[in-house]
C-alpha cells in the first residue's frame, strides 16, 4: 500500500503482535493507521448469538482500520493477528500529513476504500439474498480476482474462514462446497479448494 520508507520518514513505528494478540478493540477511538508487514491480521465482530463474523482478512503490504480516521468515529469491529505479524503503525496526525504531502498516496488510498466499499455492499446482499453456495463462489471469485485471476486459483482460506466471511455455519460450508464440486464450479485437490 504505502512505501515503507515513506511511513518511517513520517515516524511510524514496526510492532510486533502474536497470534491471536488484539491490534485494537471495536468501539476503541481510532488513533492509527495500520499497515502490515509481515503476516496476516482479520477485523471482526460477533453477533448476538457469539459467532464471529469476519470483516475482512489483510496481508502483506495491506492497510486495515482506515474509515474510523478519517470519518472520526469510532472502530465499528475489532482487529486481531491471524498468525504472528509485524505491524507499521502510524500517528493519526501524522498519517493525514503523508497524505496532504503525497497526493498520489491520497489518491491510491481513495481507491482502496473504494474497493472496500464495493466487496461490503456485495457481501450484504449475498449474506441476505442466496443460498449458501452462491456465497461461498462469491467469496471464491473475488478473491481469485483480488489475485489478477491466475487460471487455477487455490483458496488458502479453511472452510472455517469462508464461513467467518459468509456469516455461514462451517458444517454449511462443508455441504456448499461439496455441492460446488459436484456441479463443476470448483475442484478439491488435497483438501484444497481450486477455482
Amino acid at each position: 500500500m504505502i512505501d515503507e520508507d515513506i511511513l518511517f520518514e513520517y515516524e511510524a513505528e514496526l510492532i510486533e503482535y502474536t497470534a491471536e494478540e488484539v491490534i485494537f478493540s471495536e468501539n476503541q477511538r481510532a488513533l492509527f493507521y495500520f499497515q502490515v508487514q509481515h503476516g496476516s491480521v482479520k477485523m471482526y465482530n460477533f453477533n448476538e448469538d457469539g459467532k464471529e463474523f469476519v470483516q475482512g482478512m489483510f496481508g502483506d503490504g495491506e492497510s486495515f482500520g482506515e474509515p474510523p480516521l478519517f470519518g472520526n468515529f469510532k472502530y465499528p469491529a475489532s482487529a486481531k493477528a491471524i498468525s504472528d505479524v509485524s505491524i507499521i503503525k502510524l500517528g493519526k496526525e501524522s498519517f493525514f500529513s503523508l497524505l496532504k504531502n503525497h497526493f498520489d498516496i491520497h489518491l491510491q488510498m481513495t481507491a482502496t476504500l473504494s474497493r472496500r466499499l464495493s466487496y461490503k455492499a456485495m457481501i450484504m446482499k449475498e449474506i441476505s439474498v442466496y443460498p449458501p453456495e452462491h456465497r461461498v463462489l462469491t467469496v471464491i471469485n473475488f478473491l481469485k480476482q483480488k489475485e489478477g485471476s491466475p487460471a487455477d486459483y487455490q483458496v488458502e482460506l479453511t472452510r472455517q474462514q469462508i464461513a467467518d466471511l459468509t456469516g455461514l455455519r462451517v458444517e454449511t460450508v462443508i455441504r456448499a462446497v461439496k455441492k460446488l464440486e459436484e456441479d463443476k464450479e470448483i475442484k478439491i485437490i488435497n483438501r484444497k479448494i481450486h477455482r
